[in-house]
């Protein structure tokens, strides 16, 4: 297990006083007409996001390949330029460093950068030997270079590099893209295990209506470049390939 972990500056006293309120629902992140501007102002492929995600919730996020789902997540990761307003446990982006924030809202993308030859190296704190084998991993890919690590291998072990930080809120970005199935479910159980300890927040890019159906507690789908809410009432949540 991932143990949850005060951020920066905030006593667990603070952070319990954010995410743990008998009777209240807390807002992690907060969205207001929100979007990219990686590619200007011009052929924005998703219209501006009003969303708010809230602690102990995982959202999807689903849609047709280009429509704008990744450039959602790295705006809100402040990795690309943005419009609108996006506040974390009610501190908008703007008072936050740009480090503190990226360290707090975790991205993992489809395909995760990696910097060094070896992987060991891209952790701030090693991995315990059960975070690692929750994922069907042993210790001993810390001591392998990532250039001959699997797509899989790298996916997984980029989710745990960013939980690794702590993070109040994840965006995955279809994380189990190159997963077999069991696998899946195991990287699945150890997210929903991080966010109910940490009572952080997930926005997930997920194509697989089943993994919906498994995850979600609200979810979302891009029609037209607008995101529109899917009712759990609604036959297309039940939906399955």
């Amino acid at each position: 297990m991932i143990p949850a972990s005060p951020c920066q500056g905030q006593t667990i006293a603070e952070l319990a006083t954010i995410t743990v309120i008998i009777g209240t629902v807390i807002t992690i992140l907060e969205l207001e007409r929100f979007a990219s501007r990686r590619h200007g102002l011009a052929d924005v492929p998703l219209a501006s996001v009003t969303l708010e995600i809230r602690a102990g919730e995982v959202v999807t996020l689903s849609g047709p390949s280009g429509c704008g789902k990744t450039l959602l997540l790295r705006a809100i990761a402040d990795l690309d330029p943005s419009t609108g307003t996006a506040a974390l446990d009610g501190k908008h982006r703007d008072q936050y460093a740009g480090p503190d924030w990226r360290r707090r809202v975790g991205f993992v993308a489809t395909d995760s950068a990696w910097w060094t030859a070896r992987v060991g190296d891209h952790f701030m704190a090693r991995p315990a030997s059960g975070e690692l084998s929750a994922l069907g991993l042993s210790a001993a890919v810390l001591a392998r270079e990532v250039s001959g690590l699997s797509t899989g291998e790298r996916q997984r072990l980029a989710l745990l590099r960013s939980l690794g930080n702590h993070p109040r809120i994840i965006l995955l970005d279809e994380p189990t893209a190159s997963l077999d199935h069991d696998t899946t479910l195991r990287l699945e159980a150890l997210v929903r295990e991080y966010v109910a300890s940490s009572h952080c927040g997930v926005l997930w890019v997920c194509h697989d209506l089943k993994q919906r159906q498994r995850i979600a507690d609200r979810a979302f789908q891009v029609h037209s470049g607008v995101l529109h809410p899917v009712d759990k009432s609604e036959p297309q949540w039940m939906l399955s390939h």
